[in-house]
């Protein structure tokens, strides 16, 4: 019976590892062609490995692409930060002070995840024009916020609504108010929720690409339109193609890296709260 069963548990490892290496395929070619010179990277040379080591494509790539970078912190960072306190205070408010109409307002809100980018793109083009942030990392920055409110508001108020109403309650009788709970009591116990949020807000808006290449030009542009825009308009250079995705991707894979375990705690725990 231990023989049999220990079998069907070495078949399923082996099977996983099979999935995974089908899986991980297209990443084995990204880093292989973006170490090889331009005399390897034909399509019956694909699968091999390069003669040598070549790191001209991250050079030039990274020549290219260092201001997108920049600009995708620029717009990533506040973005995520802004988007998950302002959820944060929204979260706390439709779960702990529940007024009349609260649920409806949360439902409403809801709804704004449901909005396809398409549809409010002319309109938004024009709002920003008007406000002086059209084709500015500010501008973006307040869209990604304003999209992200309705995701980072369900997560965060399922986390508090998990939280005992009685201990708000002491904290009231203990002299503190709206903000005074909020900062002592609701933020030190909802850090996973934070994190759950920051990672979801900060991959979405580093990999969005409409928003940013509809709502900014040149020097302003994020580092996925700039990779967009590495490719040559006749001769592609593949290993440098190759090498800009994976800078790209580097910043998102890092905090998956060194977060992703608490990523996972996070949903669990507030997808067991109501």
């Amino acid at each position: 019976m231990t023989t049999a069963l220990n079998a069907r548990r070495w078949g399923l490892y082996m099977l996983l590892v099979l999935l995974a290496l089908f899986y991980l395929l297209p990443v084995y070619v990204m880093v292989t062609t973006s170490i090889k010179g331009m005399d390897e990277i034909t399509l019956d040379q694909m699968w091999k490995l390069p003669s040598g080591v070549y790191f001209e494509g991250y050079r030039e790539a990274f020549s290219k692409l260092a201001p997108n970078l920049w600009n995708s912190l620029l717009l990533a960072v506040p973005a995520t930060v802004l988007s998950a306190l302002l959820g944060a205070l929204n979260g706390y408010v439709l779960s702990k002070w529940k007024f009349r109409g609260s649920d409806t307002l949360f439902t409403l809100m809801l709804f704004g995840m449901f909005i396809p980018y398409q549809s409010i793109l002319i309109p938004l083009i024009q709002f920003l024009q008007t406000i002086g942030l059209y084709n500015s990392i500010p501008g973006l920055v307040l869209v990604h916020v304003v999209y992200g409110l309705p995701i980072c508001t369900l997560i965060l108020r399922n986390f508090y609504a998990g939280i005992p109403t009685e201990l708000l309650e002491a904290a009231k009788i203990d002299g503190n108010g709206f903000f005074g709970i909020f900062r002592y009591i609701i933020f030190p116990l909802s850090i996973t929720g934070f994190v759950v949020v920051g990672i979801w807000q900060f991959t979405n808006i580093w990999n969005e690409f409409l928003f940013a290449v509809s709502l900014t030009t040149q020097k302003q542009q994020p580092i996925m339109v700039a990779l967009q825009n590495l490719s040559g308009s006749q001769v592609v250079q593949w290993n440098v193609q190759m090498a800009g995705a994976l800078l790209a991707a580097l910043p998102t894979l890092l905090v998956y890296v060194f977060l992703g375990k608490y990523f996972i705690r996070g949903l669990l725990a507030g997808s067991i709260k109501g």
